[in-house]
């Protein structure tokens, strides 16, 4: 007898994959030794049918799941799904402090329902504006963490242990993509939220791991898979959901990759920031030529 052991910790699709191969291997293994049993057993005619049946095919397979999820798992998925809504949260939450930080130095206009407010303009150093969108995000992190993590378990009965840890890299994820997307949106403008769309979703997503394994992505796809954001996240989550937080299920390198997001993400916005202050490329001057400032 062999038993092939499922894991829906690895998603529905990834499960079913090793699933299908494992079986196909244990069958083509039983027929492989099935006919070499048979040609040893052929000079003996008093077998009866029933025991040449049993030496044509003499394994008996079976599947059984081999790490058990709760019944509020979503079979393996739920890691996914709670990791991308921390980094669409810290996405949304950039966006939204790079707007309102500038409405609120004058650089851009604020709207509430029919009104609309533009405030005197502040002469701020783009260095210093990074700095209070970025301390904001940072304080917005452990508002938005909590309400996920609250909404997931508490709401809607997600199975989840270790819920200290939980919303420690939950908090500490959010922070860490939204700090990234305000460097880029510090770096480029406008059209860095373009950019962050593609970094943080149209490339994470595929790379991420949770409904396709890595192994059988295209090459592209697994490279991206090493840095992407979402699929260290996802990782993390999944060791805490359902590895009882194991470091060495994915939460050790979630954590690694988390902090060292953190630091990219602010060197590259104050280095960034840095260098177009030392320009002169200062948001409240109007250029010779080129753009004009907000």
């Amino acid at each position: 007898m062999l038993t092939v052991l499922t894991n829906q910790s690895a998603g529905s699709l990834g499960s079913s994959m090793a699933s299908r191969t494992s079986q196909k291997a244990a069958y083509a293994a039983s027929s492989a030794s099935g006919q070499q049993l048979t040609r040893a057993g052929a000079g003996q005619p008093s077998a009866s049918a029933a025991e040449r049946l049993l030496l044509a095919d003499p394994v008996s397979v079976q599947v059984e799941d081999g790490h058990p999820l709760g019944s509020n798992s979503g079979m393996g998925l739920t890691a996914f799904y709670y990791a991308l809504i921390l980094v669409v949260s810290g996405m949304l939450g950039a966006d939204v402090l790079h707007s309102q930080v500038d409405a609120a130095l004058g650089y851009g206009h604020s709207d509430v329902g029919p009104w609309r407010r533009q405030r005197r303009l502040v002469a701020a150093s783009r260095a210093r504006t990074f700095a209070v969108a970025a301390t904001l995000m940072l304080g917005l992190s452990l508002v938005m963490g909590s309400l996920i993590m609250g909404a997931a378990v508490g709401l809607l009965g997600m199975d989840a242990a270790h819920l200290p840890q939980l919303w420690l890299l939950s908090v500490s994820a959010v922070a860490a993509v939204g700090v990234g997307a305000l460097a880029l949106l510090a770096a480029y403008g406008s059209p860095g939220m373009l950019l962050v769309t593609m970094v943080f979703i149209a490339m994470a997503v595929p790379s991420a791991g949770a409904t396709t394994p890595v192994e059988a992505l295209p090459g592209f796809y697994r490279g991206l898979a090493q840095f992407e954001p979402l699929r260290q996240i996802t990782g993390g989550v999944r060791s805490i959901l359902y590895f009882d937080a194991r470091g060495a299920a994915g939460l050790t390198r979630a954590w690694v990759m988390t902090g060292a997001a953190l630091a990219a993400g602010l060197g590259f916005g104050f280095g960034v920031t840095w260098l177009y202050d030392r320009r002169g490329l200062h948001r409240h001057r109007v250029p010779r030529r080129g753009c004009f400032p907000d």
